[in-house]
């Protein structure tokens, strides 16, 4: 029998381009069910037929379905549960607050509360093949040094809810790969466009460096931030998709944790050099200590302006690698590989400059 599909976190960016993805590798596929929040009904639907009629899949194989992941059950109308979860084989879990500045209870809700019934949901899926769960690696905290893809808890402390209420809601997924539910954990570093032609949703990470870099108004956030000496770890999301689409379909995938992170990560320093020099034509000529930018972003009305929020400053500062291994021998002779940063750096820049004023790119803003 063929494969059939269930997406939660659509019509977000992420989930968007897997659907764009699976439709690409698996046209043959049975079904695919998209979970989505009632309040973004109309969004779904505009982005399914845009995505569908660019492929020439059939709409009707393609299902939105309403929906609550923090709610039991899903939240999904009793009328079609029965049909979804006889079809379903697949599940890939993607729903999730990313903002770095977001409450703990908000994000507990959504992170772990959700998780924690999604785990619940996928139990009954009779023929189900693998649940895949996307992470972050940033679940590590305040960790230094080497993170290997093998660790989760180590007892660490972390930079933000976003951070905390991840590793809890991975915690969770992670105790069931000791029992019956096939498993794939995908942990992403922080995830950028397409790594061709630069195309994203929304303008966060890597683009709040083009952001602060472009703004004529603020010449300290155009210098060096800080020492330089952390590591940038973007990841263009056709890598990403690419492949969580083909470990979540291979055997050697089930029960394992992936970074799917840069394995060839530049320092920060050289990261805003090789983007001033594209966007400028030169280098910056001053360091910035992380403690001036920290105060102007404290202050709301810089920090609306600018489009930043102060949390993305302790990046700067996060002296972590993180390890590849178990990635790169999976992914071993598929032809998925991360591409260097060098060269996307032009078309995140060359897209950013297109399509900046589209304020839906720029989220949880506050």
């Amino acid at each position: 029998m063929k494969n059939s599909y269930f997406i939660t976190g659509f019509p977000g960016f992420v989930a968007g381009a897997l659907l764009r993805g699976l439709l690409q590798e698996k046209p043959d596929t049975e079904s695919i069910y998209l979970l989505v929040h009632p309040e973004k009904l109309e969004e779904a639907e505009q982005k399914t037929n845009d995505i569908a009629a660019s492929l020439e899949f059939p709409r009707s194989r393609i299902e939105i379905v309403p929906g609550d992941i923090t709610k039991t059950g899903l939240n999904i109308d009793p009328a079609h549960e029965k049909r979804i979860t006889e079809q379903v084989t697949h599940v890939f879990h993607l729903a999730a607050v990313y903002d770095l500045s977001v409450s703990y209870h908000y994000a507990y809700s959504v992170n772990v509360t959700g998780t924690r019934m999604m785990n619940d949901w996928v139990k009954q899926l009779s023929r189900l093949k693998r649940y895949t769960y996307f992470s972050t690696a940033y679940i590590a905290g305040k960790r230094e040094g080497n993170i290997f893809e093998s660790q989760l808890n180590e007892q660490q402390y972390f930079k933000n809810n976003y951070e905390q209420t991840k590793f809890q809601g991975e915690f969770l997924v992670e105790k069931m790969m000791q029992g019956t539910v096939p498993v794939t954990i995908i942990r992403p570093g922080i995830i950028m466009g397409d790594s061709i032609t630069g195309e994203t949703d929304k303008f966060d990470g890597f683009y709040y460096l083009i952001k602060a870099m472009r703004n004529p108004t603020q010449a300290a956030f155009r210098g060096y931030t800080g020492s330089g000496e952390a590591e940038g770890n973007f990841v263009p999301i056709d890598y990403v998709v690419r492949a969580s689409l083909y470990l979540a379909h291979e055997a050697k995938g089930e029960n394992h944790t992936y970074h799917l992170t840069d394995p060839n990560p530049y320092k920060m320093k050289e990261i805003q050099r090789m983007l001033a020099l594209e966007i400028h034509g030169k280098e910056p000529k001053r360091k910035v200590p992380i403690s001036i930018l920290r105060m102007l972003l404290s202050t709301g009305a810089i920090r609306r302006k600018l489009g930043i929020p102060k949390e993305t400053l302790d990046y700067f500062e996060y002296k972590a690698s993180f390890d590849t291994t178990r990635a790169r021998k999976d992914l071993e002779g598929s032809g998925i590989e991360c591409p260097d940063l060098k060269e996307r750096i032009a078309p995140a820049v060359h897209y950013f400059e297109h399509h900046q004023d589209d304020s839906s790119k720029f989220p949880f803003l506050r």
